[in-house]
């Protein structure tokens, strides 16, 4: 079973607003045994609309569109849909009394145009839309669905739980598509491609690996689609087991898991404490950390020591190791964490200093040089990585690989 997701407004192509609702509905579908075959986004055109819509006819049974359903002369889903499915407008009086409902309750005047929002085609199915004043429309049609669904997204969320998976579930007779992820930190996507080469060839054919490389981890993806469940779900645990024991070091774990929950459940488990200094990264893993529910047990404290004056006043980092080696050197990183462990007692504390750029960069130290340092009970570590050219790749990098230390030195 194959489904197209196609998102209508002006909005989206010009980049106002983020297409938020085709992620959501392409998770429902896949969690359903749906398999999203395409996702598009076309203005509010009239010919756009019926040309995108016959198209997905033919490749798909399970078209699911959103916005357009707006009283506003701009929104002409409804009027596009009903010339396809070659209907009339009627006007839908359970639709009205509850348009007129919630605008009472809200003190805005049911006016005409208000009132369009219960005029819907003569085709359609209406679904009730619980928490907005545009009801969804299902059209029924040889070998396939359209639904049509509002552009505001949590309507569209809760029509989708509550009208349209039902509907979906019990009119095609659906199969399961299975996905799980494993997450990993410490190879590169390429090393750890080699690295995995024989397990990955080992695949059976209807198990479909995929690469997905992020700042400072690589997640595996191992998918099925229109499977039984149960028993390729067992199948992937039992893959992913065999994968696990090849690279023990660098797994992080599955789904959502991150390197920054590793350290959390460490540094709780040790009744160790944390501290941070940082530099380049401007906060960024601190709030990493202070993100996470329970992080008051044992995160202290995080400098953003910025400016070199700060070093030297916040975590005592010897002025003259500044000015012989420069901010951006080992001495000076290795001075930032044993400062940060110092001035605030923590146990353990990781610290950053780099050159984010667009500028500050030479030859000798390019942009995206980044020293980290970690020091603990038993000393001090420091590392150079190039983090990257671009000032958000260089911060989303370096953060992600201090995490990484701090999470090495715990071990």
């Amino acid at each position: 079973m194959k489904a197209t997701i196609i998102t209508i407004g002006d909005e989206i192509l010009i980049g106002q607003i983020v297409d938020t609702n085709s992620v959501s509905i392409a998770k429902h579908l896949n969690a359903a045994g749906v398999v999203v075959h395409e996702k598009c986004s076309i203005g509010d055109d009239r010919e756009e609309i019926l040309r995108t819509v016959q198209r997905a006819q033919q490749a798909t049974q399970v078209i699911i569109i959103t916005g357009g359903l707006g009283p506003t002369k701009d929104d002409i889903t409804k009027k596009t849909l009903a010339e396809l499915f070659g209907c009339a407008m009627r006007y839908d009086e359970a639709v009205a009394a509850h348009v007129e409902r919630m605008l009472t309750a809200r003190g805005i005047e049911f006016n005409a145009l208000n009132r369009s929002q219960a005029e819907v085609p003569e085709a359609c199915t209406v679904l009730h839309n619980a928490h907005g004043t545009a009801p969804g429309m299902w059209f029924a049609y040889e070998g396939g669905v359209v639904i049509s669904l509002p552009g505001v997204p949590f309507e569209m969320e809760h029509l989708m739980q509550d009208e349209v998976m039902p509907r979906l579930k019990s009119h095609f007779a659906l199969r399961q598509i299975v996905h799980r992820t494993l997450i990993t930190s410490g190879l590169a996507e390429s090393i750890l491609a080699k690295r995995i080469e024989a397990w990955e060839e080992a695949l059976p054919a209807y198990l479909k690996l995929a690469y997905l490389p992020a700042p400072g981890v690589v997640r595996l993806r191992l998918s099925a689609y229109e499977v039984d469940g149960k028993s390729v779900a067992e199948e992937i645990d039992h893959r992913f087991a065999v994968l696990q024991a090849l690279i023990p070091d660098y797994v992080v774990g599955f789904e959502t898991a991150t390197v920054e929950e590793q350290v959390h459940q460490k540094l709780i488990d040790r009744g160790a404490t944390l501290a941070v200094a940082e530099s380049c990264t401007g906060g960024k893993i601190a709030s990493k950390f202070t993100a996470m529910a329970g992080a008051s047990a044992y995160f202290l404290a995080g400098l953003t020591t910025y400016a070199n004056e700060a070093k030297v006043q916040l975590l005592g980092v010897d002025p003259e190791l500044i000015e012989r080696f420069g901010a951006v050197s080992e001495e000076v990183a290795r001075a930032m964490a044993e400062g940060a462990r110092r001035v605030t007692g923590a146990d353990y504390a990781v610290a950053t200093t780099g050159i984010a750029g667009p500028t500050g960069g030479s030859a000798e130290k390019p942009v995206g040089t980044v020293w980290f340092a970690v020091a603990t009970p038993t000393g001090t570590t420091a590392v150079c990585q190039q983090c990257g050219t671009d000032r958000g790749q260089v911060i989303d990098r370096a953060s992600a690989y201090a995490i990484r230390l701090l999470r090495d030195a715990l071990k």
